[in-house]
């Protein structure tokens, strides 16, 4: 039992550390890259780039939390918030042409597609 307990607050851990690693990459070199060039560098679709590496630490967390019995709930939405925003703002990104450019980046159907982006990130378990 003690050894299941260990393996399941190490899937956590690992879990916790991989969702959160897109978001504090994205922090971590935006801040380097601005201290270089001393001026404000942030990519803003790093976190999205990154994403199958939160969806690994979001399965890693959903493993801990089937294991411990605990906060199944709230994990699974948040995991299928996130996924499902990806691919929604990514589906009307497609759809309108900001994917490809054909669109000018401006107007309510940007500020969609970014607050989807905005929301997917708030979804983090």
């Amino acid at each position: 039992m003690a050894e299941k307990s260990i393996l399941t607050k190490v899937l956590a851990a690992v879990g916790t550390a991989l969702l959160w690693f897109p978001i504090l990459a994205t922090i971590a070199i935006s801040v380097a890259g601005s201290i270089r060039d001393r001026a404000f560098r942030f990519d803003w679709l790093m976190p999205v780039e990154l994403f199958p590496v939160a969806i690994a630490g979001g399965g890693l967390l959903t493993w801990a939390a089937l294991q411990a019995r605990l906060r199944r709930v709230p994990i699974g939405w948040g995991l299928g918030g996130m996924v499902g925003l990806l691919a929604g703002g990514q589906a009307l990104a497609v759809a309108t042409g900001l994917a490809s450019g054909e669109t000018e980046p401006a107007g309510w159907l940007w500020a969609l597609v970014i607050a989807s982006i905005v929301l997917l990130l708030a979804c983090a378990p």
